[in-house]
Formats: C-alpha cells, sequence, structure tokens
C-alpha cells in the first residue's frame, strides 16, 4: 500500500511540473542556503582559530608597545629639568626583563626572547628596503611552530659564536634570490656581511588572528641570532618620518613563554603582568597576550556565529515550509470530488491523510535533495574563484535535509486533516 500511495502521489504531482518545481524552490534555497552560509562561516572560524593554536594554547607572549605621546609626557614631567621630551624614544622589554621572568616564574619551561631591528637587504642587485630583522634563540622554530625547507635554522653555536648566519622567510628568499640557490650566498644587513644558512616553509601571515599586526606579510622576515643582532646592530634605530627623522631604543620586541601545563597560563600571565608593572612604573610600554583565552573566545564566538547563519537560513526553510503548505492547500480544493470518489470506495480518511502527507513530504525531501547539490557546489565555487577557505560538514548537511523533510510532515499535517474531514456525500457533488 505505501508503494502505491507513494506512486500516486509522484502522478499527481507530475501532472503539474512547474508548479511542483517552483513549490520545492522554497525548499531548494532553505537548504542550500543553510549548508552554503554554514560552510563559509566554518571555513573563515576555522582558520582563525588554527591561527591561535598556532601561537600555542601553553604559551604566554609579551609584546613591547610604544607608549603615546600622553604617556611620554607624563614621564617627562616627573622632573621639572627635562621639560622637552627627548628625540630619543625608550621604551619596550629589556634583556633585564627577561631574565627577572626566567629566575621568578617556576611554570615556566622555555622562555624564547626575540629582538626586532629594521634594516635593508641587500644581495646585487636585489634589495628589500626596511626589511624586518629578527634576531632570536634556536628555540624559536620549535615555538612557533615552522618549518625548514631547505639547510638548517639557527643552533646553539651560531648563539655562542656571534655568528654572521641568517635563515629566510620563504618570501624573503625568493625576494632576494629569485629562482637562485639562497644557501651560502652573502647576504648584507645594513652594513653587516651575513651568510644564509636556512630557508623556511612558506607561513600564515596571521591576519585572522585577534591582536596580531595584520599588515605585516611574517614570509617576509629574516632570522639572525640574538647575540649577533645585539652585537652588530644596537639597541638604538633610526626612523625616518616626514620632515624629519626619530631615534627608538627598544631592546627586546616580543618574549614568549612556554608552560609546563594550560592551566597554569592564567596565574602565570597574572604573574608576568605584576613583575612587569613593578620594574615599568612610569608608563606602559608592554601587552601580554595569552593564545589559549583567544581560542576559548574564537570557539564561543564560532559557536555564536554558526547559531545566527543557521537561524538566518532556516528562515528560508519556514518560508518554504508556507509554501508547501498554501500549494496542499490548493490541491486539497482542486481534488475535492476525488477525495469523495476514494472515499465512497472505501478509502479512510487514514488513507487520504497518509496520501497528502506523502505528497507534501515529497515535495519537501525532493526540495531538500536538490539544495543539498547546490548548497555543496556554492562553497567549492567560492573557494576555488576567491581566497575565502570554506569547510563543509556532514553534520550541517544532515541536519538541513532532516530539517527540509520535517517542515514538510509539519506543514503538510493541516491539508491532509482538511481532506480527510471532508464529507464524502458533499465531496461527490462538488463541480
Amino acid at each position: 500500500m505505501w508503494l502505491k500511495i507513494f506512486e500516486l502521489s509522484v502522478r499527481n504531482l507530475m501532472l503539474n511540473k512547474l508548479r511542483s518545481l517552483l513549490t520545492m524552490l522554497g525548499t531548494i534555497l532553505g537548504v542550500s542556503s543553510v549548508i552554503a552560509m554554514l560552510a563559509i562561516g566554518e571555513g573563515s572560524k576555522r582558520k582563525a582559530v588554527e591561527q591561535i593554536r598556532q601561537l600555542g594554547a601553553a604559551n604566554v607572549i609579551i609584546r613591547s608597545v610604544k607608549p603615546g605621546e600622553d604617556d611620554r609626557r607624563d614621564a617627562s614631567s616627573g622632573n621639572s629639568s627635562q621639560r622637552q621630551v627627548s628625540r630619543v624614544a625608550e621604551y619596550g622589554l629589556k634583556y633585564a626583563d627577561f631574565e627577572i621572568l626566567q629566575a621568578n616564574l617556576p611554570t615556566v619551561r622555555r622562555a624564547v626572547p626575540v629582538a626586532m631591528i629594521r634594516k635593508n637587504a641587500q644581495c646585487g642587485r636585489r634589495r628589500m628596503a626596511n626589511a624586518r630583522i629578527l634576531g632570536t634563540t634556536p628555540e624559536y622554530l620549535e615555538i612557533k611552530h615552522l618549518k625548514v625547507r631547505r639547510g638548517r635554522f639557527l643552533t646553539p653555536t651560531d648563539l655562542a659564536t656571534t655568528a654572521n648566519v641568517a635563515v629566510l622567510a620563504a618570501g624573503a628568499a625568493e625576494r632576494m634570490y629569485s629562482f637562485e640557490d639562497p644557501l651560502g650566498r652573502p647576504l648584507l644587513l645594513g652594513n653587516c656581511a651575513y651568510v644564509v644558512v636556512g630557508v623556511l616553509d612558506a607561513q600564515d601571515s596571521g591576519s585572522a588572528v585577534p591582536g596580531a599586526v595584520t599588515a605585516l606579510d611574517l614570509n617576509n622576515d629574516i632570522y639572525i641570532p640574538l647575540t649577533s643582532a645585539r652585537s652588530r646592530f644596537g639597541e638604538l634605530q633610526m626612523i625616518l618620518r616626514t620632515g624629519g627623522r626619530d631615534f627608538e631604543k627598544t631592546q627586546l620586541s616580543e618574549i614568549t613563554l612556554t608552560l609546563n601545563d594550560e592551566e597554569l597560563v592564567a596565574p602565570t600571565a597574572s604573574m608576568v603582568r605584576k613583575l612587569l608593572e613593578q620594574r615599568h612604573t612610569d608608563r606602559t610600554d608592554f601587552e601580554i597576550q595569552v593564545p589559549l583565552e583567544l581560542l576559548r573566545q574564537a570557539e564561543r564566538e564560532k559557536r555564536i556565529w554558526n547559531l545566527v547563519l543557521g537561524s538566518i537560513a532556516g528562515i528560508s526553510l519556514l518560508v518554504g515550509g508556507i509554501g508547501i503548505m498554501n500549494i496542499m492547500l490548493a490541491t486539497v480544493s482542486e481534488r475535492t470530488k476525488e477525495i469523495g470518489i476514494r472515499r465512497a470506495l472505501g478509502a479512510t480518511r487514514s488513507h487520504i491523510v497518509t496520501q497528502f502527507m506523502v505528497e507534501s513530504m515529497v515535495l519537501a525531501a525532493g526540495g531538500g535533495l536538490l539544495g543539498i547539490f547546490l548548497g555543496v557546489a556554492i562553497p567549492l565555487g567560492v573557494s576555488r574563484l576567491s581566497e575565502i577557505e570554506t569547510a563543509l560538514s556532514w553534520w550541517a548537511i544532515v541536519t538541513a535535509f532532516s530539517t527540509s523533510v520535517l517542515t514538510g510532515v509539519v506543514f503538510g499535517v493541516y491539508p491532509a486533516r482538511r481532506a480527510a474531514m471532508m464529507n464524502p456525500i458533499e465531496a461527490l457533488r462538488h463541480e
């Protein structure tokens, strides 16, 4: 009987192909929008979460921050004999801060300092103006999850001997040496000559990470030993500006602390802040970033974002369900005499209800299947035609299709009951 009812339902729907297709259009758009919007939202948030995770859930990152003019005026007004602000702006983390953090934080398993220098990089006729040079230690490779493509990274020997060796990020190697092999080639950083010993794999720019410096491309970085950066370039840098030049003195631009346990991240960050505030009493020239907190915040935002997108797309399914109910009510009115004949031949009310419910479910399920194909095609097309990352998930497809079928059932109940409650005698008289 169920097979016969299904065949009858499909035959009745095929009698009005255009009307049936237009009825399914609401469900098609609803299902496809749910799948596509969740895929696009999931892809963008997944990229942000992955970049935060690469910073290290067990890390605490301290960065130097240039204080504003108000802070510099407040600092200079403390001494009446120093009314004029010096053109040399001294701020940020110091080597003494790094040593104090190492000595007073037993929860720290590893500490990596970074000194950032801006110098021109040159090799032959190729030149990178104002290149970002990072003086650091060998542990930087592991703590930042970098991978060496060719050669090697910095070693403890390089650090101990103040060696003039450099490791290039992927973009810097391509810009400086194009298709040539950079290993063993000389590189001029400022007025100092270095030898390239390694090239890194390409890495993300970090633009999706909250609080990251979005204007920088990490693939253009150049890495040298921290001792070499300190001895060759010092701490004073000249910054060219419109109408003149300024000087800045910063010892360390960043300190990354890796802890033994993720549960110790929050208390350790509080201890770091208290220790540094005791040493930087006149102004706040540092910031503390906790990737674990950013990760949890991003995951919360991801869930809220998926809920919002799903709710917006679910409205389309609701509209599609209303369209199904509207068409089924019109169908009941058109087929009143058919209902009366079936009732006169022995069909019960449950048979009539089942027939119209199956027709509603066929419309909803057919629209759901077509919506799945369209919903899968849209994210794939977006990823191929643009740089937007998408992520299809099976639960979004199953949820959208199940909701479409459920919508057909819910909105098909009233028309089916209305058809079943007709008086057979009055239905037979209907013209």
